[in-house]
């Protein structure tokens, strides 16, 4: 497993009963994670502290409880990046921490070819093409939601990127790769973070067991002659790292392949909680 544990802004501090309570910066959020199987806290003086509280309805969805004064939006810091943290609907606040793991991967890669071209596919609010254009990346960042690009706009300004080469699209992903290759554009990284079910802007549907193997290949088609990396994050149920290995082995030019559930240190006992999966092809 890769473990983000250089965090300072963010924690998470215990877990049980479904949830995991976490703090951001110096904000305390009590939030659903289906992992939390257990219903022991290690630490039960620690839940008094919670600032905001995101219950789950039986019937789908939820809703925030506010305990404490909470700021409408605040910042948390990763190393020389900065990133606008707000409580959304369906539990979100708008950065996975989980995700270090791979900004950092991502990072040192650039840091070997200054000016890369880098692609980052449902890109949300940006975490990883603010970490990428730090590190010296040309950055085509791509969502279909017109919300979360604004989002990510704001991550840029807020860690000094206003001005860096970041090209922010609402679009179609699929759509958009289509383009791409028509137009013969290339691109030294690719990375992307597919939902299990989406739409794009004009009501595309995807479902990433049906969407995923032809979209990979086709992303294949825009790798440049020396590539740096090829990412898949996944937070689908089911889709273990050995499933993402396979996925980039078939689709992808022959290369060293990694994939690994990634997760986070729980601080009050010895555990680690597992976010998801990423797979990693280098040439």
């Amino acid at each position: 497993m890769w473990v983000a544990d250089e965090w300072k802004d963010y924690e998470c501090i215990d877990t049980a009963n479904g949830e995991k309570l976490e703090r951001w910066g110096n904000i305390i959020l009590c939030r659903p994670d289906p992992q939390v199987i257990w219903d022991e806290k290690a630490d039960p003086s620690r839940w008094s502290e919670v600032n905001a509280h995101y219950h789950r309805s039986s019937s789908g969805g939820g809703k925030w409880e506010f305990r404490k004064d909470l700021p409408e939006q605040w910042t948390v810091n990763y190393r020389d990046l900065t990133f606008n943290i707000k409580p959304m609907g369906f539990k979100h606040t708008g950065l996975f921490p989980e995700q270090a793991v791979n900004w950092d991967y991502m990072a040192q890669k650039i840091k070997e070819r200054k000016g890369a071209k880098v692609l980052n596919l449902f890109a949300y609010t940006g975490g990883a093409t603010v970490a990428c254009a730090k590190a010296g990346a040309s950055v085509t960042h791509v969502d279909a939601s017109k919300g979360m690009v604004q989002w990510a706009k704001e991550n840029a300004r807020s860690s000094g990127l206003a001005d860096a080469p970041i090209r922010y699209l609402v679009d179609d992903c699929m759509k958009f790769v289509e383009r791409e290759i028509r137009r013969g554009n290339k691109y030294d990284a690719i990375l992307m973070d597919p939902p299990s079910y989406g739409r794009g802007p004009g009501g595309e549907v995807w479902k990433i067991e049906d969407s995923i193997c032809h979209f990979v290949r086709r992303c294949a088609l825009l790798l440049s002659d020396e590539p740096l990396f090829f990412i898949i994050n996944s937070y689908t149920t089911g889709l273990a790292p050995t499933v993402l290995s396979n996925l980039m082995k078939m689709c992808l030019p022959e290369g060293k392949i990694e994939s690994r559930e990634i997760g986070l240190n729980i601080t009050s006992s010895s555990m680690v909680l597992p976010c998801g999966a990423t797979g990693r092809w280098e040439k």
